[in-house]
């Protein structure tokens, strides 16, 4: 069972930082090279020198005046843009005076320097934003609610909710209960599951007293296979609390069950995102020669295409289709039976590209579109799902975010055949881990981790 959580400080704001000032540098970089190249013809090393030291110190100056802050509109983020710029700038013209030659720097190269370096800056910060709010504003009209409760505590949620959140109605615990002023009655408690999958609901408040504890579990534990985050907003009006941590909406206190990092977070999604999807375009261009000789070895090794594709399910119940190189002889797969050691399907080039994970390369496409990510839970086929879903608490919990071509499961030792539910066990708790403490770091470590498990002895 998942552990519920009081919102735990994940540095989300950081992803959002990252990504934009990433991209910020990069084109910046590319502007100054080009300035400074057409001035020489070349690149003189005390200017290569300035321009390292000033990406350096970038960071520290944009974090500290939040130049980056999710909450800036267009103009007030351009303007925090320029004025960490002129710090930046400032900073690098006392180090150019304290390396004693001041004088090499040309006044006109150091004005163009300068505009063409803040424009460059400009120009990727506008549509970054752009996208950025666009993601925000659709997760946030995608984000239906529902609340369950009656009374006063349900008509303050929702009186709360209304301005950002979509509140489709309430849902009444018992028959007969008071209707919210304002707010629809969608039916009763028996009918809320086909609530929520009828009306795509991707939220659910608790609006119940402390003694509604039994049936706040209840709810809790029937929702876990819903891609719905289920918040419970308890009555406390009646209790003395003495330094208590506990998140807010406005100023009713809230306690969050089983929302994730990512899916609380619009711009930690966004920034992961966008990081996946450039890592993985970099990866296809390096590795278009490796993808090409495996897939002629594919063709070569026995009849059939070059690419196996298959439907699983990806984040919130969305239907996807997972492609991998080919590793079997054509079959029929209606059982969908997982690969197990010496498996006579397995082709001898498929035998070596499962070893080496060389079949799961054709994801990068999967992660370019936007349909995986480079690390989550790994895809389990439809049919894997429906049979463990029944047998395993919480098993459905593991598609609240993207599947992963590598995930934190993978690189501690969960490859490969589950043959046993306690294998499969290990599995979900890893998964769940993952979910409820992802951060960048944790990201980073998956990735440089998965290199040394890739001839786990586990993998066939």
């Amino acid at each position: 069972m998942i552990a519920p959580r009081l919102h735990p400080m994940v540095n989300r704001r950081g992803l959002t930082f990252w990504a934009m000032w990433l991209t910020g540098s990069v084109v910046s970089c590319v502007l100054l090279g080009s300035v400074i190249y057409a001035h020489f013809g070349g690149f003189p090393p005390p200017h290569r020198a300035l321009m390292v030291i000033g990406v350096l110190a970038s960071v520290p100056i944009y974090s500290a005046l939040h130049v980056y802050h999710k909450r800036l509109n267009y103009a007030a983020g351009l303007l925090r843009l320029l004025a960490g710029w002129c710090v930046l700038v400032g900073t690098l013209g006392l180090v150019a005076m304290a390396s004693g030659s001041p004088e090499s720097i040309d006044p006109d190269l150091a004005l163009q320097a300068i505009a063409f370096g803040y424009w460059g800056q400009a120009a990727a910060f506008v549509p970054l934003r752009f996208l950025l709010n666009r993601h925000t504003l659709r997760l946030k009209n995608d984000r239906k609610a529902v609340i369950i409760g009656s009374g006063e505590l349900a008509a303050k949620l929702a009186r709360q909710l209304k301005p950002r959140v979509p509140v489709l109605g309430v849902v009444a615990l018992e028959q007969g209960a008071d209707a919210v002023v304002g707010l629809a009655t969608l039916g009763s408690f028996a009918e809320l599951r086909q609530i929520i999958q009828r009306a795509h609901v991707r939220r659910v408040y608790i609006a119940l007293s402390l003694d509604r504890m039994v049936q706040i579990e209840s709810i809790y534990v029937d929702l876990l296979d819903l891609a719905v985050d289920v918040v419970w907003v308890p009555d406390f009006g009646s209790m003395m609390l003495l330094n208590q941590s506990i998140s807010q909406i406005e100023q009713i206190p809230a306690i969050y069950l089983n929302e994730t990092p990512l899916s609380s977070h619009p711009a930690a999604a966004f920034g992961k995102d966008l990081i996946e999807r450039c890592l993985a375009l970099l990866a296809l261009v390096v590795l278009a020669p490796v993808m090409l000789a495996v897939a002629v070895a594919v063709k070569l090794s026995s009849p059939g295409p070059v690419f196996f594709r298959q439907g699983r399910d990806g984040c919130n119940g969305k239907v996807i289709q997972v492609y991998k190189f080919r590793s079997m002889r054509m079959h029929d797969d209606q059982d969908v039976k997982q690969a197990t050691r010496n498996d006579s399907r397995v082709t001898r080039v498929g035998a070596f590209l499962r070893r080496t994970s060389l079949d799961e390369l054709p994801q990068l496409f999967n992660v370019l579109s936007g349909e995986m990510a480079l690390v989550g839970p790994r895809p389990h086929a439809i049919a894997h799902n429906h049979y463990y879903c029944g047998k395993l608490m919480a098993y459905m919990a593991r598609h609240r975010i993207k599947p992963g071509i590598t995930g934190l499961a993978q690189v501690n030792g969960f490859r490969g055949e589950t043959e046993t539910l306690e294998k499969m066990q290990g599995r979900l708790e890893r998964d769940l881990a993952y979910i409820n403490h992802w951060s960048l770091w944790l990201d980073i470590k998956i990735l440089l981790k998965t290199p040394f498990t890739l001839f786990s002895k586990n993998i066939y």
